[in-house]
């Protein structure tokens, strides 16, 4: 049964949803247009290529809006994962920019620590995610006035709260706001959407993968299992972030490692 099969099953508010989530994207659109003469938009979709954020990037280009899309590539993503990014870039209107990890970081920390590093303890994995995640995501926001994700509420007891707009990093005059577009939708939403519009997905998620990241770090879950349990499944749940979404009152170059 294919993921689409399985899980797609609209909210009974599923129009209203789709609605804010719509209005929300030419908000940030139009709130952060393109500065006269600037190479590239203020505002930008941070794409992990999974179901949700698939969908949001349909939005930005069925919505024609100049909202640009980014890939972090970290050197560890499955081939399912990179064959999906191919296919995207060659079919968005919008630009897809791929960020990759500084190759002599990667080489060092390897050397340094050995391939399956991620492993052996917390603080060895949030420095791998640092190197090939992290670092990244700082230069592709640079000169971001605004990021879009696709963080929603269901994932996890940590995003049990994820608003629609946040701008809780837009301290002294710095940071960035973050849109969640798709905060208040359920998994059968996202699916819903995906089966309305033929949008394109990882083939991984009809392989019970819900959540995708670097393949030494993501496995299927089971039935019954928490969404987000095939992330870093050896470590406890409250240390399952990379960094990425992680408050530090400062901006992302400084976000966890």
């Amino acid at each position: 049964m294919s993921a689409v099969e399985l899980h797609a099953r609209p909210s009974p508010d599923f129009d209203a949803k789709l609605a804010a989530t719509t209005a929300l994207l030419k908000l940030a659109a139009h709130d952060f247009a393109r500065a006269p003469g600037a190479g590239a938009p203020l505002v930008a979709q941070a794409s992990s290529l999974g179901a949700e954020d698939m969908v949001i990037s349909h939005l930005i280009n069925t919505l024609q809006l100049d909202i640009g899309i980014f890939v972090l590539e970290t050197g560890m993503l499955h081939a399912e994962t990179l064959q999906l990014l191919a296919q995207l870039q060659a079919t968005s209107r919008a630009p897809v920019e791929v960020f990759k990890p500084v190759n002599e970081s990667v080489v060092r920390f390897v050397a340094r620590e050995g391939k399956d590093a991620m492993y052996k303890s917390v603080d060895l994995r949030k420095a791998c995610c640092h190197i090939r995640k992290v670092e990244p995501l700082a230069r592709a926001l640079a000169g971001k006035k605004a990021w879009l994700t696709g963080m929603r509420r269901e994932q996890s007891g940590a995003r049990a709260e994820v608003p629609m707009i946040d701008t809780s990093d837009l301290t002294g005059g710095t940071g960035r706001v973050k849109f969640n577009p798709l905060a208040n939708w359920t998994w059968g939403d996202v699916w819903h959407y995906i089966a309305l519009h033929q949008v394109a997905y990882n083939p991984l998620h009809d392989q019970f993968y819900p959540s995708i990241g670097c393949a030494p770090c993501t496995r299927p879950i089971s039935l019954g299992e928490d969404f987000r349990a095939g992330r870093w499944w050896w470590e406890d749940e409250s240390a399952k972030e990379c960094g990425l979404h992680v408050k530090q009152h400062n901006t992302p170059e400084k976000a966890a490692a």
